[in-house]
């Protein structure tokens, strides 16, 4: 068994086809998601794989290390992986998450995070005892996955609420579009920064990781909410073997009578789905569940299943991270 991280070394063409052929393949494990990190203002992406003796793969990580700017990046710097990694199901995959493991904590202690962080997309409670060994801590965090199966089933399922709010919404005019240039993607990014600066109270990535989602159009798509020729709000959604994903959402809620663009954000993706044959819209994250989180309501609405898949984390400046916690505590007042 071989740890190797080079990029080149282990072959894009071999790595997409692993995660392709693997059942919990998925977008933020591929290289696609790791080319589109590259172009990211303070974002590293960082691989690691496990090969045989024969030089074939048996296990792939892909995280990525987030900066804050400045002093900021001295209790703020987080090493992510989501929905990772992705293993051999064979008896040796506990030898594997293993070695992985132990090569992403001596690489995030050499990039000087202060925390790694695995947020789960999928079931990897078989995999827990390996995690709690190496160190990491296990914390619940909900999330709601909906099916995409026939329309009808689906409007059953959604609140009957929502369904009042899409039909008003279009009714009036609002209009579902995907983008045609990067300066609805800028509207759309306003609308966002406004929102996590004032409600949601949390870092926001850098315009460049939006612009470059946008460029890179094989990894996703933008569904934007568009009203007397302007953009309301807005979806980014990853999209990968037969998943559609909601990574940020906004919408200006309450500016319009009987327009509601986060409900018609969050229906576009449901909508994309049905008409393209896709499986599953993946809303990654509905907070955990001893918190009270309005949102997580919200979502509730759209009939989707709660799974509670958890998060692990290992903390690696404690000192700093306590800092870092106190510092968006005092943000979020």
């Amino acid at each position: 068994m071989e740890i190797v991280s080079d990029v080149n070394t282990i072959g894009k063409e071999e790595w997409s086809k692993y995660i392709l052929d693997h059942s919990l393949g998925n977008i933020f494990q591929s290289p696609q998601i790791y080319d589109f990190y590259l172009e990211v203002k303070n974002y590293k992406p960082y691989l690691i794989c496990c090969l045989d003796n024969e030089g074939q793969i048996r296990g792939i990580l892909l995280a990525v290390f987030v900066k804050e700017e400045g002093l900021a990046s001295f209790f703020s710097t987080r090493c992510l992986v989501i929905s990772g990694p992705i293993l051999d199901i064979n008896s040796e995959s506990n030898l594997t998450l293993t070695e992985l493991l132990r090569a992403l904590v001596k690489s995030a202690r050499k990039e000087n995070a202060v925390y790694i962080e695995f947020r789960n997309l999928f079931d990897f409670s078989d995999k827990k005892k390996i995690f709690l060994e190496q160190g990491f801590n296990y914390s619940e965090h909900l999330n709601y996955q909906v099916s995409i199966d026939e329309e009808e089933k689906i409007r059953k399922r959604v609140s009957s609420s929502k369904l009042r709010q899409i039909k008003q919404s279009i009714s009036q005019g609002v209009e579902i579009l995907e983008p045609t240039n990067i300066e609805q993607i800028k509207e759309f990014y306003i609308i966002l920064k406004e929102l996590y600066k004032n409600k949601v109270r949390k870092p926001l990535p850098d315009w460049s990781f939006f612009e470059s989602f946008y460029r890179n159009n094989e990894i996703g798509k933008y569904f934007l909410i568009c009203y007397c020729e302007k953009v309301i709000g807005g979806i980014m959604c990853p999209i990968y073997k037969g998943r559609i994903y909601e990574w940020y959402i906004c919408g200006q809620d309450g500016m319009y009578r009987k327009v509601y663009p986060s409900v018609l954000a969050t229906w576009a993706p449901i909508k994309y789905a049905l008409e393209n044959g896709l499986k599953m819209f993946d809303f990654m994250g509905a907070g955990r569940p001893d918190a009270d989180y309005g949102v997580r309501e919200f979502k509730a609405k759209f009939g989707g299943k709660l799974v509670n898949h958890g998060r692990f984390r290992k903390v690696l400046k404690p000192f700093n991270y306590k800092l870092g916690k106190l510092g968006l505590k005092i943000y979020r007042g």
